[in-house]
């Protein structure tokens, strides 16, 4: 879930302005010592950086997600996504001349809030509204993300984020807890969290790809507000 945050590494990683001091210069092209300065970096951006407009990202705060999928009609408040700190960077590639880059990280994550709920999910009646927790257990997340040069209001040259795109894949497993399913009816709602649990990985298909896409915008968002403070000359050696 934090796999485009970490392109803002490979932009600063051979950088030595002391806006960036937990980054260790690297060369480009130098692979290994790219994704080491990649992983010791994480902590430092997942925590935030005020200095640089960079907001806390673990825990990662998103207000409202809705998740319409068939007849399922299911909105997710004021979630609470925590773990991204913990992610491990498999790979990272940039291409300097295409001005391309691909991540493969590894996440383990909780999220919590508020749910209301309708329909079917995975063809089984739900009906619901109260807390939730998700866990996600060995996500792999590969974000393929295009840049931009564009002029910034300091007269230099800046970086931009103008596509990105995404593909996931949960590993080892996914476990779903929804209070007070059938208002508190714990006949109904135990076969349900049964099924959702045995079948985990049909219920990821039908509920996550809205709920990653909101967490990688959020984390693009404030990847775009890094850049656009911090102009390119004090990232990149020339």
């Amino acid at each position: 879930m934090l796999c485009c945050i970490i392109y803002l590494f490979t932009l600063i990683i051979s950088a030595t302005c002391s806006l960036v001091p937990f980054i260790t210069p690297c060369r480009n092209g130098n692979h290994t010592c790219t994704l080491a300065s990649a992983r010791a970096a994480l902590p430092y951006i997942a925590a935030g950086q005020p200095e640089l407009d960079l907001k806390p990202l673990d825990p990662l705060h998103i207000p409202i997600i809705n998740i319409t999928q068939g007849p399922l009609q299911l909105t997710l408040t004021d979630n609470v996504i925590t773990g991204l700190k913990d992610c491990k960077i498999n790979d990272i590639r940039l291409d300097t001349t295409k001005l391309e880059q691909l991540i493969v990280i590894l996440c383990t994550t909780e999220e919590t809030g508020n749910y209301k709920a309708s329909g079917q999910l995975v063809l089984l009646p739900v009906e619901g509204e109260g807390k939730y927790n998700i866990k996600t257990r060995d996500m792999i997340f590969k974000v393929t993300t295009e840049i931009t040069t564009v002029p910034g209001d300091d007269g230099k040259l800046h970086w931009h984020v103008n596509k990105w795109k995404h593909t996931y894949q949960v590993k080892t497993g996914a476990h779903f807890q929804f209070d007070n399913l059938f208002n508190g009816n714990e006949v109904l709602a135990e076969p349900i969290h049964t099924f959702l649990n045995t079948n985990w990985k049909d219920v990821m298909e039908e509920l996550a790809p809205p709920v990653i896409h909101s967490i990688l915008e959020a984390i693009v968002n404030s990847i775009k507000a890094f850049l656009k403070a911090v102009p390119i000359d004090e990232l990149v050696l020339s």
